[in-house]
């Protein structure tokens, strides 16, 4: 059996099946790990989440920041913009199932050689407080209270992990930190103005796999969310958010010993911002 972690696909289902081939993929066989936001800016949001769904055990998929959003919109009245990606989910005949299906996917993945985020970690937490803290975060979204949460997921506040974080706090520092981080400083506090490339931020601040001492630096850890920063490869790191979405590339890491990148590149349906 092969595994395979791909980067953020966005809704660019059409990219994917065309890794997928290039990668010879057998359902059979084989397992992806998506590193999450399935869904949201590209043209085939739906189709994707049914194609993953389908998968079965055959993919895992972390949950990413976008994928936190179309679960947080799912709970909310909504006006209808047909400008909204989402809407195709949303509006579909099986959007329960979907949304279901979405809100029992993890934050964290991991086997004996390797971990699965979205976004990155704070330096405080070890392996151990990661499983914690996933945990967490997880059972609050598959308990039949869920929305409670959802509806109070967003702010930036606290931005700095502490062991008495408790309730909604906790909850919003957990998933900013697996869904949405790129910077920190050396203490780890949360910085979310900045997702540039690195050497564009200012000069406080670190890319999170960066900090000094950081307690999770023996885990090998493979993330998306930062296309800006494309595929990196260091400090017993892996990012594969190579831009499809935006013209860049669709990556599949090969979980072998050495890990092998496979690459297609995408025509984009969006224009980078500047």
């Amino acid at each position: 059996m092969s595994i395979y972690a791909i980067g953020d696909v966005q809704g660019c289902f059409d990219d994917l099946l065309r890794l997928l081939d290039a990668i010879s993929f057998d359902q059979n066989k084989d397992q992806l790990w998506f590193a999450g936001d399935l869904v949201n800016r590209g043209p085939k949001s739906l189709e994707t989440l049914r194609f993953v769904k389908s998968l079965g055990s055959a993919a895992v998929t972390v949950l990413g920041n976008h994928d936190m959003h179309l679960l947080a919109v799912s709970c909310i009245e909504r006006t209808n913009n047909k400008k909204d990606a989402l809407n195709q989910v949303l509006e579909s005949s099986d959007s329960l199932e979907l949304i279901d299906w979405l809100r029992h996917q993890p934050l964290f993945h991991y086997n004996n050689n390797f971990c699965l985020v979205h976004a990155g970690l704070p330096p405080q937490w070890d392996f151990k407080k990661t499983k914690k803290m996933a945990l967490i975060a997880e059972q609050a979204l598959r308990r039949p209270d869920y929305q409670n949460f959802l509806k109070q997921m967003y702010g930036n506040k606290p931005n700095l992990w502490s062991s008495s974080l408790k309730g909604t706090a906790q909850l919003r520092f957990i998933v900013n930190c697996f869904t949405r981080m790129r910077y920190c400083d050396e203490d780890g506090r949360l910085d979310f103005a900045n997702s540039g490339p690195v050497g564009s931020q200012p000069s406080n601040l670190l890319p999170w796999f960066d900090v000094p001492n950081r307690k999770n630096a023996d885990m090998r850890i493979i993330f998306g969310h930062w296309s800006t920063l494309g595929y990196y490869e260091g400090t017993n790191c892996y990012a594969i958010d190579t831009g499809c979405l935006w013209g860049g590339q669709l990556t599949a890491l090969k979980l072998d010993n050495p890990v092998q990148r496979i690459s297609i590149d995408c025509p984009g349906y969006k224009k980078p911002s500047k």
